[in-house]
């Protein structure tokens, strides 16, 4: 055949028609513009999801494992609740209850483990005289009544 075109064929063909040849470049540009997209969404879903967990760690929050475990638990689920009470908890400062009681126990522990001194080892006599049965007074002199 020749190399003339057909009559009814336009001089100039638009950019997204595929070629003679089979190349077809819009779908060329269209895959490439998907997986970049697809991959783009993608790590913006991640740092959305683990946003609970960077703002507990950033903060260094004593609640930062409960929050990982909340993200964990929504990702695998795919309840949102337990991401939204994960970011919700990562929010919240809660009050340290630990630290006071810890110190509690220390000094309970320091006063259990000192020897008793002369004055409270006074008052436990006295503690231990008062917890003795009543005995009547003959019997502790050793005079029996023998009726």
């Amino acid at each position: 055949m020749s190399d003339q075109m057909h009559p009814a064929a336009p001089h100039h063909v638009p950019f997204f028609v595929p070629g003679a040849d089979g190349t077809d470049t819009l779908m060329v540009v269209m895959g490439a513009f998907l997986l970049v997209t697809v991959l783009w969404v993608g790590t913006l879903y991640w740092k959305l999801h683990s946003l609970p967990e960077r703002m507990a760690h950033r903060t260094h929050k004593m609640q930062f494992e409960i929050v990982g475990v909340l993200g964990l638990i929504s990702l695998f689920t795919h309840m949102h609740i337990f991401w939204v009470a994960g970011l919700l908890l990562a929010m919240i400062d809660l009050p340290d209850f630990g630290t006071p009681i810890r110190s509690i126990a220390d000094s309970v522990e320091r006063i259990a483990s000192v020897a008793p001194s002369a004055g409270t080892a006074e008052v436990d006599a006295e503690a231990a005289h008062e917890r003795e049965p009543a005995v009547q007074p003959s019997l502790r002199a050793g005079v029996h009544d023998h009726a």
